[in-house]
């Protein structure tokens, strides 16, 4: 094993990156191909010794790899996986590559659902920690400088997600890593691009529940949507957690504690109060959902609320990167309308009401480049004082006839009330933003990718 070269290609998504950090812990060299290195993936990366190539090229493939992991973002026509195919190269799709290193023989805790899978599989990580689990998750965790680690036997902690797994395997990721355990935190309609309709969604979760063991646990969200409706077929123990009076672990109350939430919860019948350090009703309901699985296991009260008050979260989740002169800014991985609703709530509660909240917000993932949220993100994004919103990036992405209007947005914002202006690019929005920044101004950086530089422009610009 030591010694072995594994080449990624697709090296720089979330969960690649995290890969490639586990890869060089278990004794690999470790290489990868993308087309560009954002941060925090990319300068991470080179940062633990990750040879990286941009551009994907047969030539990335010499010296020839003992191992090909192709990302599930590249497609059959990529260069290199076209060159992996026609060389008889080994190759291993992300999930299959998790399982066959470390998810086979451990307990897999999955943190699955639309939303929260990140934060609340950094939550379930500090919970836990005290056991040293294994872990990847779709960030950078605060706690640690990295998203992923080998830990030690029996845990791992697993963001589970429902996108497909590669050009030559569209079943979901989550269906590859058999957990043992689940926390189950929404069912909406997404990734419009792999999923026609919320029904075909709903399937892919029942498939996951019914595939749990029967000494397996699940806890659900009762506030997630529909959740509820794909629970039927679960063949283990399902707990749920929400706001509702039905739910075995629910929240009865979040407030604001200084810099932390209080949160106040009955457990089973129980009144506990826990702490956390991320803002919002929704984070509040994420950490229920880490308490009540890490507790039906069997896990001690007192170390789960430790754990969780001492998270940090993760990066590019509600993320304060720079403050000066009265402004804060904020960078944040929403892209839901959904998430995009509780991201402003949660910061309206924790900031409070008397400063200006400005939104900067980039429609670039598969689904947000479609049609399918314009009528939802008007009312999400609503919560900001002054919206200011980037054209599609490479509308092309999206079939012709069903792709997502940025200037229909902003009539839309204007409609409801809410400032709002339409800009090229987030060049455009970062010279703006230096004319209209001012004392007391909170602002909100949006997007899943680069957004052309803009956080680290308002963070060099502010601290200057």
């Amino acid at each position: 094993m030591n010694g072995q070269l594994i080449h990624l290609i697709g090296v720089s998504g979330t969960g690649m990156g995290a890969l490639a950090g586990l890869l060089l812990e278990k004794g690999f060299k470790v290489q990868g191909s993308d087309t560009a290195f954002y941060p925090p993936i990319g300068p991470f990366l080179r940062s633990i010794g990750v040879r990286l190539f941009e551009g994907y090229s047969p030539s990335n493939l010499e010296p020839r790899p003992d191992l090909v992991i192709i990302g599930n973002v590249i497609r059959r026509d990529n260069p290199e996986a076209r060159a992996v195919m026609r060389l008889g190269l080994p190759y291993l799709s992300f999930p299959d590559a998790l399982r066959e290193f470390w998810l086979k023989e451990r307990d897999v805790i999955a943190i699955c659902g639309t939303h929260g899978k990140t934060t609340t599989t950094s939550l379930c990580v500090s919970a836990l920690k005290d056991k040293r689990p294994g872990y990847l998750v779709g960030g950078i965790l605060k706690d640690t400088g990295k998203g992923f680690s080998q830990g030690e036997p029996p845990w791992f902690v697993i963001e589970g997600d429902e996108y497909d797994t590669a050009f030559f395997d569209k079943t979901p990721k989550f269906l590859h890593y058999d957990p043992r355990y689940v926390v189950l935190t929404s069912v909406e309609f997404d990734h419009a691009d792999i999923y026609p309709d919320l029904e075909a969604v709903k399937r892919v979760f029942r498939k996951l529940v019914a595939s749990m063991p029967p000494t397996g646990i699940i806890a659900a969200c009762m506030d997630g949507g529909c959740v509820e409706e794909v629970l039927d077929q679960a063949p283990c123990k399902v707990v749920t957690y929400g706001t509702g009076p039905s739910s075995l672990y629910r929240l009865d109350g979040v407030e604001i504690d200084g810099d932390l939430t209080l949160f106040r919860f009955t457990a089973r019948g129980k009144h506990v109060e826990g702490k956390i350090r991320l803002p919002g009703r929704h984070n509040a309901l994420n950490a229920l959902g880490v308490y009540a699985l890490l507790r039906e296991i069997g896990l001690d009260h007192s170390e789960i609320l430790r754990g969780l008050r001492e998270c940090q979260g993760v990066k590019r989740r509600q993320e304060v990167v720079a403050e000066a002169n009265g402004i804060t800014v904020i960078d944040d991985f929403a892209h839901h309308p959904t998430a995009v609703r509780e991201t402003l709530s949660a910061l309206r509660m924790r900031y409070g009401p008397g400063r200006r909240l400005i939104v900067a917000f980039e429609p670039r993932t598969n689904t947000s480049r479609r049609s399918v949220f314009q009528d939802a993100y008007p009312k999400a994004l609503s919560q900001g004082d002054l919206v200011l919103v980037r054209d599609v990036p490479d509308p092309e992405k999206a079939p012709e006839g069903d792709r997502f209007s940025s200037s229909r947005l902003v009539e839309a914002l204007k409609a409801l009330g809410t400032s709002a202006v339409l800009f090229k690019d987030g060049r455009e929005i970062f010279d703006f933003l230096c004319q209209e920044m001012e004392e007391g101004d909170l602002v909100v950086v949006m997007s899943n990718g680069g957004f052309e530089g803009l956080v680290g422009s308002l963070a060099d610009y502010l601290r200057t």
